[in-house]
This record gives C-alpha cells, structure tokens and sequence, in this order.
C-alpha cells in the first residue's frame, strides 16, 4: 500500500500556510501536501525532538468518535483489545484485523466517558470508517471528525511547556488523556505518541489550530518537525508504520505485537475471541509463527532500505527489511524487517543485501533507543 497519492488533488490541513511560512519543504504523503522537513533539516529536527520539544503537524490522520451505551462492545467486536474495561480518560493501543488474521490497521482508542475517541492512520481513515460502518452500523453513531486538527508536542521538554500552558497536564501519565484549554481553544490530549519520547497528542479545533501551533512554536523549547525526523524517530523507537511493517497479510503475533492483545481477549479470557480472525491470532500465540518482525543493528555505515533482501550464511533468503534508515540518536543504521523463525533470536548474525553487497546484520532487542515515556 503506497502512503502517497498524486493522482487525487493533494488536501490540505489548517496549518498548510504556517508550513510555508515556516520553509517547509512539502510533499505528497496520504493524501496530503505534508512539511517533509525545515530548513534546519532533518539531522537537526530529530536530535532536537530527542532534546528538546518538536511539533508535529499529524491533521492528516484520521479522528473519529463512536457513541452509545454499546459503542465500547461493538468495537470490541473488531479488535482483539479490551475495550468494555478501558478505564475512564486513558487510551489504548488496538488493531482491526480481518478474518485471516491479518493487521487492517492499528489505531489508538481512548475512553471519553460519553464516548471513544479513535486516531486511525492516514492512508486507511476512509477503509477503516467504511468497516466501521459496514459492521457496526445500528450498534453506535459513528461520527468523522474533519473539523479537527492533529498536533503531536514530543520530546523530554513537552512536559514542561505543557505544563506552562495548561498546568493540569503534569498530573497526566503515559496514555492517560484529558480535557483541557490551550489558546483559548478546547483540547482533547493524550500523553502518547510515536516518537520513543514522552510528550503529547492535542486534537484541536480547525479554526484554532494555527493560533495553538503558532503558541506552542512561541515557547523556546520547541521547533517544527516534518514527516522525514518523524519516520527516523519512529523507527528507532521500533514503532510500527502501517502499509511497511505490517499490513493485511500480517497478522499482530508475525509483527510482534502479541503485547497489545489483552488478556481478557485471549483464550482463557473474559471475553476470548470474538473479533475478526481471532482463531488463527489464538493459534499462534499458541503453537508460533514461522516469520517475526525483528530489530537488525547493521554493521556499516550503509543503510539498508525497505524492500532489501536479508540472507543467512549460505546466502540463502530468509527474509527481507520493511524499514530502514539512519538512527541519529543510535549513531549507526537500524532497520526493522520479516525473518523466518529459526532467524529471530536476539544476536543472530545475518547479511542484508545492500546496492547488490552483503553488510553484517545482528538480530537486536527493540527499541534501539530506550523509550522515554512517562509513567509516574
């Protein structure tokens, strides 16, 4: 699945002209004319996420609010998560799958009291609200929010501006979400995001969106971010990109997910089962998968890219990388890929094929740079 389309007219979120103003550097991803980087440039723009405080422009991502007394057990329905016994003002990581099993995206899900608040990735927001609709129908209101934009503060400052502006935030913890007012505007925010850092996720209205972006650019912590330091920070915090690192013929156990599947969903369970392609999950948590997605350290200055082919000492094939690049924080290349399971242990020595060479690869733990997130 390709991230850009340029066939379509490119949309625009509500900070499109602050990008311009700011150099950005714009191209198509999803759907979108997106700030690929600054001109401090992307080097700059992570190291100084990973010192500071970066914001990031994510309206293109999809917002949506599902209602109802049932709306929690008809999501449920969908997602091998627990979500009946979510607690109030906290969020969850949650996959929809098909009945193969397979990952149709991942989404993050928070339990608003009166409602869920859902974010889905950008190149599947119009697929995931038709599945919602298609199964959910005359169970809850599905409700699009596209008069809201999506901003993400990261980095091991974002706490502290936060707390500058809105000083009810410092109580929060990692995932945890809240109401709160920012430049005059109402807030919904999370203490998440998809960096590795701690920091915040504010969905804010439209029309309000500049005035808040141009605020939190005001505090002297903070730069903008484009979408080039956010695929490095991400990968190096062995975060998933939808479309690369899984897709529908992944399901959550091959991409190493299994710690997202709630116990009360397991077998065993409260409620076992019940979402699409639970037997297959079930079965591999059971008996094993035959490929896992697993962290490689290469050993050379050379990066290894999505699509490479990843080889054993024989030179056979055992798999290939989904994504790779440049780990600033690291100092050396990182990449995330599909290895068969005799290849999956932590220090197993491999080649990825690189401009038609083998470079040394090692199987590594992830993330390759330690989370940051705040706990408490």
């Amino acid at each position: 699945m390709s991230d850009t389309n340029t066939a379509a007219p490119t949309a625009r979120t509500a900070l499109h002209q602050l990008h311009l103003e700011l150099g950005a550097k714009m191209v198509p991803f999803a759907g979108y004319d997106m700030p690929l980087q600054y001109p401090s440039g992307i080097l700059k723009e992570h190291n100084h996420t990973r010192s500071q405080a970066g914001l990031f422009d994510v309206s293109h991502m999809g917002q949506l609010r599902l209602s109802g007394p049932d709306a929690a057990a008809a999501l449920e329905s969908l997602v091998p998560v627990d979500i009946v016994d979510l607690p109030l003002n906290t969020q969850r990581y949650a996959l929809f799958t098909n009945p193969e099993g397979g990952i149709l995206d991942d989404l993050m899900v928070a339990n608003g009291g009166d409602h869920l608040f859902l974010v889905v990735n950008a190149a599947c927001k119009q697929q995931d609200t038709a599945h919602l609709r298609q199964h959910l129908a005359g169970k809850c209101q599905i409700e699009e929010l596209t008069d809201r934009s999506l901003l993400a503060l990261q980095g091991p400052a974002a706490a502290a501006v936060m707390a500058r502006l809105a000083p009810s935030t410092a109580k929060m913890i990692f995932m945890q979400t809240a109401k709160v007012t920012l430049a005059g505007a109402e807030c919904f925010i999370s203490r998440s995001g998809y960096t590795g850092e701690d920091g915040f996720e504010i969905s804010v209205p439209n029309e309000q969106a500049e005035a808040l972006a141009r605020l939190l650019l005001a505090q002297p912590e903070v730069a903008p971010i484009g979408l080039g330091a956010r695929d490095s920070l991400r990968l190096e915090a062995g975060l998933c990109l939808y479309g690369h690192d899984m897709d529908t013929t992944t399901t959550p156990i091959e991409a190493s997910l299994g710690w997202a599947l709630s116990k009360a969903r397991r077998s065993g369970g409260a409620r076992a089962g019940g979402y699409p392609g639970a037997e297959v999950i079930q079965g591999q948590l059971d008996q094993g998968v035959g490929r896992k997605r697993v962290g490689l350290l290469l050993k050379d200055r050379m990066p290894a890219r999505e699509g490479a082919e990843l080889v054993d000492a024989n030179g056979k094939v055992i798999g290939r990388i989904t994504s790779g690049g440049f780990g600033p924080t690291v100092g050396a290349p990182v990449a995330m890929g599909y290895v068969d399971g005799a290849h999956a242990q932590i220090g197993t020595s491999l080649h990825a094929i690189v401009r038609g060479k083998p470079v040394p690869v090692e199987v590594v733990k992830m993330p390759f740079t330690p989370a940051r997130y705040f706990r408490g």
